[in-house]
Order: C-alpha cells, then structure tokens, then sequence
C-alpha cells in the first residue's frame, strides 16, 4: 500500500483538492436577470427581491420568505421579534437565555448575544451531531426560545425541537443557514418552527453571492423581519425599533434566482458522491460518517466524518495535517464548539458548557471532507484512499506527528 505523504510517499493530489467550490449559475443567466432592474437603477430590494422570495415561499412551502443580506442578520432580526426587544442592542444576559446547541457555528450565538439574551448551551448527539433534545429540555426552565441548527445540511430532530419549545411556552427558532432543499420526514426544511433562517454564502446549495432568507407562517415575524432589515423604518424616517441594513440587492437576488433554478440538480450530485464517500469509508476502521436519519435528506453542505483516534491509530489534528500534505483541505466544523471560544468566556450561562462532554468530544473528533457537486466519485474514492493509508501507517503517522 502506497505511503501518505506525511511519511514519504508521493502526494495523492498534485493540483489541491479544495474543501468546496461554489456550484455557479451560468454568467449569462444571471445578467439577464438582473438587466432590466439595473437599467432602472433599482439595484436593492425590488422586483427580483420580491420574485426571489415568492420562489422561496413556494419551495419552502410557507406563507412568507423574507430576503436579507445575511443568515446572521436574519437570526439577528427574528430572535430580536421574537424575544421583544426594543431600543439599543442590549447588554448580553439582560434579557431571558436561549437553549442551543454549541456544536454549531458561532453566528447561532451571535445572533442570541447580540440580543442581549444569555446563550445557554446544549449537549449534541454523538452519531447526528444534531442538538440533543433531551439534553436540551433539561435546560430550557426559564428560556426566551430554544434555537437549533440543522447540522451540515441533515436535518435536525425538528419535531422534538418543536415539542421541547412548546411544553416551555417559548418560540422555535432553526439556524437552516446549511439547509436548503433539505427535507425531514418529507417536509421541506423551512417550514417548521417558528421561523428557519437560511444562508446564501457561497459554501452553500443555493447561492446568492451573500444573502439569507427567513422563512415563516407567521406574518407579525415576516413584517417584523421586513421591517427590521431596512434599519426599522417603515418608509416615514420614524424608526419603530433599532433594525439593520440588512437588505438583499438585486444582484444577490439574480444571483440567487439562477442558482435556485439549479437546486434539484445540484442536490442529486451532491447526494452521489456522499453516498460514493460512505461506500469508500465503510471499511475504514475508527471512522464513522454523520448519521441521517431514514427518510430525512440532507444537502450535505459539509460531507463530514469523526475519527476515533484509538480505533484509526492517528489523532484527528494529524489526520488533517496529513491530509493537507497530501493536498487535501479540510475543516474541523466545528472546533472549538462555540462554549469553548474566546468570544463566550463567562459569558451568561456558559459555564454550563463545561459539563458538555459530548461535544467536546464530537469536537475534537470531526474533519470535514472536500465537498461540492464537481468533486466526481473517483475523487470522493481517492480521499478515502488517503484515510486507508493513514489508518495502515497508523503508527509511523502518528510517531511523524509528535516528533
């Protein structure tokens, strides 16, 4: 068996394999759309703004899709209607915490302190890397909402996210930014909850360039949310609350219109070589891919795998090291879980973080693979190759990495 190249052996990948590659609409699809708004000069927030979300409503089948500049600023400005809050940005931890897990990534947090509201973190579940909702509902006495996150683009235990919000009185609110044109149980990803906010930016399914949209049957959340994004001002300059510029030009719009064209086949490929990763590393001892739920589908935005280094024989930063020099990029989503990172030290309720073993854990065991729609499955086979090798040359591997 051929020798990474961490000990010697040739690289597998003379051009480097990147992590992702934005599946781009045709150039000329997208002027065509956007032409006849920029002879107008009407370059944000009009016509194909309003098509974009019609399409997203459609899709997504809920009553409102509301087109902003990013998933953050559309967490922003929900968990903002949603908790009530009113006037400046308050202080975090004056308002009522919010359950969610810390295996996500940091913006689902962000959005909750930037409320003011203490972010109180959740164990997730060790096969899914979904939130954990029993976990969850031990934690959710005296919460303004419980926030969960569809994890790499799989589905997350919607229902019980829901059941867990209810039995508290408290909104559900889900971080889909990997999400779109997932589907739970048949449902589309999107119509649950509260409100789903997904993300455009360019790692993801559907494209826009930059841009999120929050979907929801609410229409008080919609109108808020619209309201929100254009610095809360309702058109007479008398803001109602303190909102954002959070708008959707229409370049992103068009951008995101031809890319949504290209969802179902953009799915399909990318199901293919997940399902070609799964099939080349089932045999790979120590590493185990994220479990999906039968029936659910997922994006596979991210096509992310844990390693047991006592199973494989080789830690997981030295997995990633190796796979780097054998011209692999990788990511560690989402490592450190967002409990650990600096931003969140003695913030609120964050010291219950440090009971959450299994994230911790998870955390130090995840790589994310290279993942997008032209990857090809001889490529997909070639990754799982190099985890072959690694896993036969534990030992030389790892006495590499510590020397």
């Amino acid at each position: 068996m051929l020798r990474p190249a961490i000990i010697g052996g040739p690289s597998a990948f003379t051009e480097r394999l990147p992590i992702a590659r934005p599946y781009t609409p045709p150039l000329d699809d997208v002027v065509a759309r956007l032409e006849p708004s920029y002879k107008r000069g009407m370059l944000t927030n009009s016509d194909l703004v309003r098509e974009f979300e019609d399409a997203c409503a459609d899709r997504l089948g809920v009553e409102h899709a509301v087109a902003v500049s990013s998933c953050t600023a559309g967490l922003m400005l929900t968990l903002r209607a949603l908790l009530a809050v009113s006037g400046p940005a308050p202080a975090v931890g004056t308002r009522p915490p919010v359950v969610l897990p810390s295996f996500t990534f940091s913006a689902s947090a962000h959005a909750v302190a930037w409320n003011g509201a203490s972010p109180r973190f959740a164990e997730c579940d060790s096969a899914s890397f979904q939130l954990d909702t029993t976990d969850a509902a031990s934690r959710v006495e005296g919460a303004g909402a419980v926030l969960a996150t569809h994890v790499f683009g799989a589905p997350c235990d919607a229902e019980e996210v829901e059941r867990v919000a209810a039995e508290a009185g408290v909104p559900a609110i889900f971080d889909a930014a990997h999400g779109f044109g997932a589907r739970r149980a048949g449902r589309p990803v999107g119509s649950f909850g509260d409100a789903e906010v997904f993300s455009l930016s360019p790692t993801k399914v559907v494209i826009g360039g930059e841009g999120g949209v929050v979907a929801t049957d609410r229409e008080d959340l919609a109108a808020a949310v619209r309201l929100g994004r254009d610095y809360g001002n309702p058109g007479d300059y008398d803001t109602r609350f303190v909102g954002l510029n959070a708008r959707m030009s229409e370049l992103h719009a068009a951008v995101a219109l031809a890319s949504l064209a290209l969802l179902d086949e953009h799915l399909a490929l990318r199901q293919e070589v997940a399902e070609r990763y799964r099939q080349a590393l089932a045999d790979v001892p120590g590493v185990r891919t994220q479990v999906i739920a039968a029936g659910d589908v997922s994006t596979y935005k991210d096509f992310t795998i844990a390693v047991d280094e006592a199973v494989f024989g080789v830690p997981r930063d030295a997995v990633v090291r190796a796979l780097s020099l054998d011209g692999i990029d990788t990511r560690c989503y989402f490592s450190p879980p967002v409990h650990r990172q600096q931003a969140y030290a003695g913030v609120g309720d964050v010291a219950a973080g440090e009971l959450l073993a299994v994230t911790d854990l998870v955390s130090r065991q995840v790589v994310s693979l290279p993942m997008f729609a032209t990857i090809g499955r001889e490529t997909a086979d070639r990754v799982a190759d190099v985890l072959r090798r690694l896993h036969h040359h534990a030992e030389e591997v790892t006495a590499t990495w510590t020397a």
